[in-house]
């Protein structure tokens, strides 16, 4: 059977009573063309963790609320918990796997990681993913340009201030900007 899409999927059963197995389909990952079958009612969040053993990508609500999945699906955020495996036929994704270049971070990472803007993590993947896209489309964003991009991403432990920060430092230094975290940045108002 193929669908629509041109998904090839895989009946079992015999006649009138026949269920769908798997979808079979092929896009690209993190630069990697992929091919992949999979019960065609998973989310793209369960065909990256279950399926391809991307484990970055974190179940959170499951909702659609939380911001936890985000992924990148043709260099936008989606929410991978809410969009079905079956409709990225051909779409490219990134996710936090895809960000570093060989064992080089991303600036966004290392400027996480610099700052102390994640502290469990699990969050991070999605804000990684949203900040990068919001830096390829606006260079020079304002605090309330980042706040509104990263509004749909939840943290509950950092409060947010530094992920601010580490988004504007890594903005600066993308731009080739001579940038350092100020003393405050790192060590807190003295």
């Amino acid at each position: 059977m193929v669908s629509a899409r041109g998904n090839v999927m895989k009946q079992a059963g015999n006649g009138a009573k026949s269920k769908l197995q798997k979808a079979h389909i092929v896009f690209r990952v993190n630069g990697e063309q992929v091919e992949v079958a999979f019960s065609p009612h998973k989310t793209l969040l369960e065909v990256l963790r279950e399926d391809l053993r991307l484990t970055g990508t974190k179940h959170g609500c499951e909702l659609g609320e939380c911001g936890c999945c985000a992924v990148l699906v043709d260099g936008r955020p989606i929410l991978s918990c809410l969009a079905l495996g079956v409709a990225m036929e051909g779409h490219e994704i990134t996710t936090v796997e895809g960000m570093a270049v060989g064992t080089e971070l991303h600036p966004l990472q290392q400027t996480f990681a610099e700052l102390g803007a994640a502290q469990c993590g699990y969050c991070t993947p999605g804000i990684l993913l949203t900040a990068k896209a919001l830096l390829e489309n606006t260079p020079h964003p304002s605090r309330d340009e980042i706040k509104e991009a990263l509004a749909g991403n939840i943290c509950r432990c950092t409060g947010y201030i530094k992920i601010l920060e580490a988004v504007e430092l890594a903005a600066a230094r993308i731009r080739g900007e001579k940038a350092e975290p100020t003393r405050e940045t790192v060590y807190g108002w003295e």
